[in-house]
């Protein structure tokens, strides 16, 4: 489809509204800026020269916007106002519509009225007017009222005529006039010689002939793809253009769906080579935006990583890797960690595998919130480990009215070449107390504190490597996705999904099977004896006189035993009913009137089920009989066995 005469509707750019800035308020505290000694008409020869300048390169833009406007211009059309053309139009008044509007059905978008020339004739499911207004000038001071016969001339006399309605006005019945002649409800409406539209499932969800569509836009093309059309998942993608003539992409942007990676968007700008990924809630490290540079490969390489923190149990939001930096934010942790800023050197070159060439950590400095439950000078803002200086520096947070925070630095002690101890002196701390009154620390608290901040930096350049490990895992598992790329299919879609389809067919086949031997068993009765003695080819006598004894045996032992079956309820309930009357002899001088109510009721219930089983034991004892000379007449009577047993 050719629109490349509009604009893309999703490059549309919504008018952004900006806020008037408040005037600061003046303090009469605040430092005077120096005083300005520049000439003031030198400033103002600088402005006019910055203001011919805008001149000259705004006269230069609209100067260019409007050779390119002429060259797009098309040709001179012979056919122009002569076509005839088809589309939607939306009366004002119900619903809550405020005004006329127009849908064009190629496109589905609203249009205004002045890109139509003129109006030929309205219809809908009712009636067909035929307009009778001049569009010399085109349709903007039209008029829809098509109960006004002037301007709307209807075809099929109908009562309820459509009249536009005022926003907000309410719909009442007019009652019609005595006097006004009858006119017939239902019209003899010509039938339709369009038959009734049937779209399959498999059409509707291809969207489009062939499962795609382009569509040609201003210096930007959009092309739509049914779901599961392409190998990769994605269902639509918009490239922009730096030419009319669409010859120059600037930047791409692609949409898809059901992905196993939870891939949603690849936003890429093919001038820097920027390639944005967004991925839905879900995926494996909760990883939800990914930028990088397709240009870039290996750790060198510049990326952001956003992360849904909720989801993490380290609490990470964010990570940004440079060559020279790794920058990591962090949310809710019980550590009240925030963020960690890595510093790295230049990396050392070496022969070998690259897992072993790590880079070298400079600096390590982490950021931590407030933790209100300790004082200010003992709770840690900002913790600074520097490797090839071998000390460590530390920063608190501010106390309340005051202006700076206490600090300390730390060298890090050498071991003893005698006994390998460390050695600890005053020497090797550095501090800054807010407080006049602060204690100076004691050796032993000094060296407590050491001990623990190289701990800490052990721990520290251990999550530091974890990160990097992280980041190159994330990396293997991009590549390893984008070569073999999964599509997740849902259970209710029958048609993709080949494990719910192959395990249907596999039960229907089963319950085929079963139902053919089924039918087959209540057909032939002889089947399970004929299968015990190996289904023999031919039958003989000896067969047929085993067979006889294997049924009569069979029915003889199923009588047995649904007689045995009946007459153990029949004694088992006896005895209960006898129990439950020996109970009440005992008890029935003590018995209230609701027991002796509920005893009444069992021994009623009792004696009925005492003798359904009395009757059904008698009629299997009457038809038992019955039942073996039946069985023996069908076998005597049987093609198969009758030769052998007559």
């Amino acid at each position: 489809m050719d629109q490349s005469r509009s604009q893309c509707p999703l490059l549309k750019k919504t008018d952004t509204v900006q806020k008037e800035e408040g005037k600061v308020k003046e303090n009469k505290y605040d430092v005077k800026p120096p005083r300005d000694l520049r000439s003031k008409y030198l400033i103002k020869m600088e402005e006019r020269k910055v203001k011919e300048r805008e001149d000259e390169e705004r006269r230069v833009k609209d100067a260019e916007l409007a050779r390119i406007a002429e060259l797009e211009k098309p040709a001179p059309d012979e056919l122009y106002g002569m076509r005839v053309h088809c589309w939607v139009l939306v009366l004002a008044g119900k619903r809550e519509v405020p005004e006329n509007f127009f849908i064009e059905p190629t496109t589905g978008n609203s249009v205004e009225a002045h890109e139509y020339l003129g109006i030929e004739t309205l219809w809908n499911n009712t009636n067909y007017w035929v307009n009778m207004q001049d569009c010399s000038h085109g349709i903007g001071e039209m008029s829809y009222d098509l109960g006004d016969i002037a301007r709307w001339e209807f075809m099929f006399p109908h009562n309820d005529k459509p009249l536009l309605m005022l926003p907000g006005e309410e719909e009442f019945d007019m009652p019609l006039d005595e006097e006004e002649e009858d006119v017939e409800e239902d019209s003899d409406m010509p039938g339709s010689w369009v038959d009734e539209i049937v779209i399959p499932l498999e059409d509707l969800q291809r969207r489009c002939p062939q499962g795609k569509k382009t569509i040609l836009y201003k210096q930007a093309k959009y092309e739509i793809f049914a779901e599961y059309l392409m190998q990769d998942g994605m269902v639509s993608r918009l490239t922009e253009f730096a030419d009319s003539a669409l010859t120059q992409p600037v930047k791409s942007m692609e949409w898809f769906k059901h992905r196993v990676d939870k891939l949603e968007t690849r936003e890429t700008d093919l001038v820097t080579n920027k390639v944005t990924e967004t991925f839905g809630a879900g995926r494996q490290r909760a990883l939800r935006q990914h930028v990088y540079y397709s240009n870039q490969t290996g750790s060198e390489a510049t990326r952001i990583m956003d992360f849904d923190h909720s989801a993490r149990t380290d609490g990470l939001k964010a990570r940004e890797e440079t060559p020279a930096k790794l920058i990591e934010h962090y949310c809710n942790r019980d550590d009240f960690l925030t963020k960690r800023l890595v510093n790295y050197t230049k990396r050392v070159k070496k022969f070998g595998p690259a897992e072993g060439n790590e880079k070298p950590v400079n600096q390590v400095t982490e950021f931590y919130g407030r933790d209100h439950s300790i004082p200010a000078d003992d709770d840690i803002a900002e913790l600074t480990f520097l490797l090839n200086e071998e000390k460590i520096f530390i920063k608190h947070h501010l106390q309340d009215q005051r202006i700076i925070a206490s600090t300390h630095e730390y060298l890090k002690p050498q071991l003893s070449e005698d006994k390998g101890q460390v050695q600890i002196t005053t020497d090797m701390v550095s501090s800054f107390q807010v407080e006049r009154r602060a204690k100076t620390p004691k050796l032993m608290h000094i060296y407590q504190t050491i001990m623990s901040l190289i701990d800490k930096e052990e721990r520290c350049i251990e999550n530091v490597r974890a990160s990097e490990q992280e980041v190159r895992d994330v990396l293997e598992q991009r590549t390893q996705e984008e070569l073999t790329t999964e599509l997740s299919v849902s259970i209710y879609d029958t048609a993709r999904n080949d494990t719910a389809k192959k395990r249907r067919e596999e039960i229907e086949r089963k319950k085929r099977d079963d139902e053919a031997r089924r039918e087959e068993m209540e057909l032939d009765y002889l089947a399970p004896f004929l299968a015990r003695i190996g289904d023999p080819a031919q039958m003989t006598a000896d067969l047929a006189e085993q067979l006889k004894n294997d049924c009569l045996k069979d029915l003889t032992s199923r009588l047995v035993d649904m007689a045995n079956l009946i007459q153990g309820r029949f004694e088992k309930e006896t005895q209960q009913l006898q129990w439950k009357q020996n109970w009440y002899q005992q008890n029935q001088t003590t018995m209230t009137k609701e027991e002796e109510e509920e005893y009444v009721s069992y021994c009623s219930e009792a004696m009925f089920r005492i003798h359904i089983l009395e009757e059904r034991l008698n009629r299997h004892k009457e038809l038992a009989p019955q039942k073996y000379v039946a069985l023996e007449s069908r076998l005597r009577n049987d093609n198969r066995l009758a030769e052998f047993l007559n």
